[in-house]
């Protein structure tokens, strides 16, 4: 299985930008989907996961301004980020598979680079 992240970029506080995650066959329908995220000399953290059946979960830190979705038609997920902050900096990792929503599973794609900057 290989995912490919796309759409990040520089933005200014209070922008936006959504991150696209594609993936090969059936990915986008049969597994647990998720964004991660790591900023320089943090540890990678769960940003947003979507289940199969389309149910949705969200790190505190980016409910009511990050959401998750997905396209079954064109293998894609999505990760819509309002109103960014500094913060949100990071590199952005798209991640499929496993049992559990909140837990990695195996698949990964390449990073893309946030960077929320005045």
């Amino acid at each position: 299985v290989q995912l490919q992240a796309s759409g990040g970029g520089l933005v200014q506080p209070g922008g936006s930008l959504r991150l696209s995650c594609t993936a090969s066959g059936s990915t986008i329908s049969r597994n647990f989907m998720r964004w991660y995220r790591q900023a320089p000399g943090k540890q990678r953290e769960l940003v947003a996961a979507i289940s199969q059946a389309g149910r949705t979960n969200y790190t505190d830190s980016v409910k009511g301004r990050f959401a998750i979705s997905r396209d079954t038609a064109k293998t894609t997920v999505y990760l819509q980020m309002n109103d960014l902050k500094p913060e949100d900096t990071a590199v952005y990792y798209c991640n499929g598979g496993g049992t559990y929503i909140r837990l990695p599973g195996l698949y990964w794609g390449k990073g893309t680079q946030v960077t929320v900057s005045s």
